[in-house]
């Protein structure tokens, strides 16, 4: 509760029912919905709550990540794992909202695009920090900051940048972990990787299947000058006669490649099982050899595809730890799914920075107190899940009893919402 609070007021009793109102909902989450259900409020507390409050969410983060270490917190198998998420919008006033690649969608459409940091210890999970992805041309664009409300501290950060922010303020504080978890998007980029190795982290990170490495390290030299003329050759380049480097997809069938059957986690039928190949090589890196790592090769049994992982594990790793470092990255997408399916992170209707970094953390918060409830009540039965004690949470809760003259206010609040969203797109056509 002291998390909520501005100069003149605590906010803790508005963010209470906020989180009721995420608990109870079943179906799409909004404010009306919320306060349909949530006693002793309404629409207009707790939109105030979530887009004028000016709360900061940075304490509130903050806790998260202390109570989460107190609850899951492993040094030795603990992992934290960055991803994003991208959110589908209709018009172009929500902040940071443009034409751009939506995962959800699977292609480029309008949305707004999170990253977030998750914390996994085997199959517990949960989020712990959340960042905005400010496209370009927004954050140069002055006067649709101030529409929104962009702080003025606020510069254009790429996606991979937003997840190194994270990764070193969880690791400023003092969250443990043993390993950092990324896919493809943010694994293909060298200096992210390098980034991690230089401050003494561990990461393990997919790969797409045309990433290039040398098997053995090859020589590099700079050439000699050729003729009289011109300055001499300073740049680094790959010595001639040494083998050209070779796409991780062509090593599957290499003759000095040996795979290795591990158990790699428990699944909701059956257990799964994987064929590993894990050896060292030197990546590609502007054209040059790059620090000599991991390449795990992953075959799973019953699956036709196969992954490719770099690690910079230290040299005597076992074959077991990379293969459940390997797939801990699972445990981060289905608390993506948790955070969609139960505690309403893409349900929301605000538009400006403050807003959506409000509703975020209240997400967060609302996957915190269930993942609390889960292990409480797995002590008594040990396969609850999620979506177990959300349910319980839909029964036990108390809800609002609704008058008739409620219900009728909240059909026209419906309808003056729904004549107002007409008369924009009336507007919007007229002006093109």
């Amino acid at each position: 509760m002291l998390s909520f609070q501005t100069k003149t007021r605590s906010l803790g009793k508005q963010s209470f029912q906020y989180l009721q109102g995420i608990f109870l909902e079943k179906g799409r989450g909004n404010m009306v919905n919320y306060a349909r259900n949530v006693p002793d409020t309404n629409n207009q507390v707790l939109q105030n709550f979530i887009s004028d409050s000016p709360w900061d969410e940075k304490p509130v983060i903050d806790q998260i990540q202390k109570d989460v270490t107190q609850l899951i917190g492993d040094k030795n198998n603990g992992s934290i794992h960055i991803d994003e998420s991208g959110f589908k919008k209709s018009g172009m006033n929500s902040v940071g909202v443009k034409r751009q690649y939506c995962g959800r969608l699977g292609k480029v459409d309008n949305c707004q695009v999170g990253v977030y940091l998750g914390y996994t210890n085997g199959n517990r999970r949960t989020l712990i920090d959340e960042r905005l992805y400010l496209p370009e041309d927004w954050a140069n664009d002055p006067v649709r900051r101030i529409q929104c409300g962009v702080p003025d501290d606020v510069t254009f950060k790429t996606k991979a940048e937003l997840g190194l922010e994270m990764i070193l303020d969880t690791r400023e504080r003092g969250v443990p972990f043993a390993w950092i978890g990324m896919d493809c998007f943010y694994g293909e980029q060298p200096w992210l990787r390098s980034e991690i190795d230089n401050s003494e982290l561990i990461y393990i990170a997919d790969v797409p299947c045309d990433t290039q490495v040398w098997l053995n390290l090859p020589k590099t030299e700079i050439p000699e000058k050729k003729g009289a003329r011109g300055r001499n050759p300073t740049i680094e380049k790959l010595a001639q006669a040494e083998p050209e480097p070779v796409k991780v997809q062509k090593l599957i069938d290499h003759p000095d490649i040996k795979y290795h059957r591990v158990f790699l986690r428990e699944t909701e039928r059956k257990e799964l099982w994987s064929k590993l190949a894990c050896l060292r090589v030197y990546p590609v890196e502007n054209k040059l050899p790059g620090k000599e790592t991991w390449l795990i090769i992953r075959k799973d049994e019953g699956d036709n595809e196969t992954k490719y992982q770099f690690s910079n594990a230290s040299a005597d790793t076992s074959i077991e730890r990379l293969g459940r470092m390997s797939c801990s990255r699972y445990w981060m997408e289905r608390a993506l799914q948790d955070a969609k399916g139960n505690t309403k992170m893409a349900d929301y209707q605000v538009r400006g920075w403050t807003a959506w970094h409000h509703h975020m953390v209240m997400t967060l918060l609302a996957m915190l107190f269930i993942m609390e409830l889960q292990i409480e009540f797995g002590k008594k039965a040990p396969i609850t899940s999620v979506q177990d004690v959300k349910e319980i949470l839909e029964v036990i809760m108390p809800r609002k009893e609704v008058t008739e003259e409620e219900i009728l206010a909240i059909i026209l609040q419906k309808h003056k919402a729904r004549l107002s969203a007409r008369k924009s797109h009336h507007r919007r056509n007229k002006q093109r």
